[in-house]
């Protein structure tokens, strides 16, 4: 299973550590995931999203309804 929100698709990145003496070697940015279950009043059911915490946020300001009708619409399994 990929570190992949289901909500906002944000990914894990790539970049550099960069020390004192300014040397680099690469590292990677996590994304903040969490395992939230929901209620969705539309499908009758609970769902079990693995979302990051912007993602957490996007669900409570525009509905659980919403995002899961967008996140089945993009083809995704919810």
């Amino acid at each position: 299973m990929s570190r992949r929100c289901k909500v906002t698709g944000k990914e894990v990145s790539f970049g550099n550590n960069v020390s004192h003496s300014k040397r680099h070697t690469r590292r990677r940015f996590d994304v903040n995931l969490q395992r939230k279950r929901y209620w969705v009043p539309s499908l009758n059911r609970h769902v079990t999203l693995r979302v990051s915490t912007r993602g957490i946020k996007v669900i409570d300001a525009r509905g659980i309804d919403a995002v899961a009708r967008d996140i089945i619409a993009r083809g995704e399994k919810i």
